[in-house]
């Protein structure tokens, strides 16, 4: 008689039939982990990586900072760079990841002492995703907007002031009084009074463009300044409550759901820059925008300066998204004999290389507004903020039939966005997971949820009149020096701590041996290269530290002491959680201190099956162990 299969709501263990319950329904039949589950596909994984990697960054920082520095003499420091500091950390990130099948908390247990370097990790990207949904919100804003006939921000209007102009605008000029006298006045008194100003003694200042005062004036009712909280922008908080509910639509199954929705939202970004490119290419003007993008003579000597390679290296480290955590929990999902070596290098050559062809499409445009406003392409070009909203959609509003390429354009942000957001959700999840895996295999989607929402609440002051200032101020202190601090710690720990040869012995009991030569390069860069290069990039950022600003508007001291705090208070569980960690430990404080530098002894592989002789001795990894002095075998004995 033939065995009978197994219908779609059971779960077939063996001779075991167990009913496939709501609380398993994000693990699948078919995956190796059957406690955290897998990616369905490899494709998925990839995806994700390439979406966490490839964000808002590539589209409106790299371009700018290439035209910046030497146009395409800049690509050589970034190349080298990406081999020297972007690429080591981003293996090294995945490989432990994956070994461990754990989020960037609990796969400490490697090195004890270093936990809290984790929980930094994860406490930035919930600060970080607090604001980047909030520049998510902004892209569906304008997409919405951009649903007119003709473009809002096209020409000035009833929102507008007295500045707005495309061309520069008299704001002075000289008079004659008629008594024999030639004084300058104010061009609004003159025009009050009936004068008329003498021809050759006008004083023009730039006006500003229609786009720029939509920005301030509509999309973000902007107040004077972050002492001036104002009300919440309804609209604002509806287009981010909008934004929050697709987060937490793709992430309800978390990776079986989020897996699938990034085979859009990671390649229509691709398909659009695509467009963008051919449509700006037909422009006139648009030779001139690329030929100030690439160089037309690349400006080698501009690699003398120390500024170019600290602009290449800041850039790689931040564009790769290392030390956030999310490569982590993502890698952790990966089933354990998963070739992490050729995803680290497929993912970070793509991350690149879409930076580079995301510069193309850019530029090939604002070479155009360039061309018909009369002005240079470096008068019109701008980075951040100032690119996505103000200097780009004034290009499109130009463009024939611009209602529909700027709704391509801001859907390309809004997908950018999404799939790095994911990432760090999840990350977010994956960690709770790990701490609670009996909670969250029963409550997963209201966890999820309630994440969702609590972000959502802490967000809406981001959406009030005076949002763009807290979104500013947490993006300069959390962005910046606690992923720098994370990233030093994580790499020494490993490397010189854990130990970097046996480190490379736990990939290869994944990805198999390989011979001396092939990790030279690997050995080179984790045990030298690439701490002192992150070291160098972190005290160049403290000496080269500004109060943070706005446009013209500096922040207030109490703005800057709660910039200050926010850090702090996300690196401060690094001496914490070590000081925890050395008390519960056993024995006199060396011997504790010593205990916490080894494994934990339920660190290694996740599954009894994989584990192999170096880890016959390992315990439980759901269990939790104090930190005593270990007994642990010579395979595991520090180097």
């Amino acid at each position: 008689m033939d065995k009978l299969k197994c219908p779609s709501f059971f779960k077939c263990r063996g001779k075991e039939t167990v009913t496939a319950s709501s609380e398993n329904f994000h693990v699948g039949e078919n995956d190796e982990n059957q406690d955290r589950g897998n990616w369905s596909k490899k494709s998925d994984y990839l995806l994700s990586m390439v979406g966490y990697a490839v964000g808002l960054g590539n589209v409106w920082r790299f371009p700018y900072l290439t035209y910046n520095n030497g146009g395409g003499a800049f690509l050589i420091p970034y190349a080298i760079m990406l081999a020297l500091a972007g690429l080591p950390l981003f293996f090294l990130e995945c490989s432990l990841g994956q070994f461990a099948s754990l989020g960037p908390v609990s796969v400490w247990r490697i090195l004890p002492l270093f936990q809290g370097v984790g929980i930094t990790m994860v406490l930035i990207s919930i600060f970080v995703t607090i604001y980047y949904n909030v520049i998510i919100a902004y892209s569906l804003y304008y997409m919405f907007a951009s649903f007119q006939s003709e473009l809002p921000w096209k020409n000035c209007s009833y929102w507008s002031d007295k500045n707005c102009s495309r061309s520069p605008i008299v704001t002075h000029c000289n008079v004659s009084t008629g008594m024999g006298y030639i004084i300058q006045m104010n061009k609004s008194w003159v025009d009050t009074n009936n004068f008329t100003c003498i021809n050759g003694s006008e004083v023009y200042q730039p006006g500003q463009l229609p786009s720029e005062q939509y920005w301030n004036k509509v999309a973000l009712q902007r107040s004077s300044g972050m002492d001036e909280t104002g009300v919440i922008v309804w609209y604002l908080a509806l287009c981010l409550l909008l934004a929050w509910l697709i987060v937490g639509a793709a992430l309800f199954k978390g990776i079986k759901s989020s897996g699938k929705v990034v085979y859009f939202t990671a390649l229509f970004p691709y398909v659009v820059l695509l467009i963008l490119l051919i449509r700006g290419a037909t422009l006139e003007g648009a030779s001139k925008g690329i030929s100030y993008y690439i160089g037309a003579q690349s400006n080698f000597t501009k690699l003398r300066e120390a500024e170019v390679w600290k602009d290449a290296a800041t850039q790689i480290f931040y564009s790769l998204s290392v030390a956030w955590g999310g490569l982590v929990a993502l890698s952790s999902y990966n089933k354990f004999n998963n070739n992490c070596f050729s995803d680290a290098i497929v993912v970070c050559l793509t991350n690149c290389l879409t930076s580079v062809f995301a510069g193309f499409a850019i530029f090939s445009i604002l070479g155009h507004m360039a061309h018909i406003s009369g002005k240079e392409v470096s008068q019109v070009v701008k980075s951040g903020f100032d690119l996505a909203f103000i200097a780009y959609p004034e290009a499109l509003a130009q463009l024939p039939g611009g209602p529909f390429w700027s709704i391509l354009f801001f859907f390309m942000l809004l997908t950018l966005g999404l799939d790095s957001q994911f990432a760090s959700i999840e990350t977010i999840i994956t960690t709770i997971q790990d701490l609670f895996p009996k909670v969250m295999k029963k409550m997963r989607v209201p966890i999820t949820l309630g994440c969702c929402l609590i972000l959502f609440l802490l967000g809406l002051m981001c959406v009030t009149q005076a949002g763009i200032y807290w979104v500013n101020l947490i993006d300069h202190f959390c962005a910046g020096w606690g992923i720098l601090i994370a990233a030093i710690l994580e790499i020494v720990g490993i490397i010189w701590i854990y130990g970097g040869n046996r480190f490379i012995e736990d990939i290869e009991m994944m990805i198999g041996a390989k011979r001396w030569i092939f990790w030279l390069w690997w050995r080179a860069c984790w045990f030298v290269i690439t701490p002192i290069l992150l070291i160098a990039i972190f005290i160049w950022s403290l000496v080269q530290f500004q109060r943070p600003e706005y446009g013209d508007i500096p922040y207030p001291d109490w703005g800057v002491a709660l910039g200050w705090c926010m850090i702090i208070f996300c690196i401060i569980w690094i001496p914490v959680m070590a000081v925890v960690k050395i008390i519960q430990a056993k024995g006199n404080i060396f011997q504790r201190i010593v205990s916490c530098c080894r494994p934990a002894s339920n660190w290694g592989p996740y599954l009894e099956r994989h584990r192999g002789e170096r880890y016959k001795d390992m315990i439980d990894p759901n269990k939790e162990t104090d930190h005593e002095i270990p007994t642990i075998s010579g395979s595991r004995k520090p180097e």
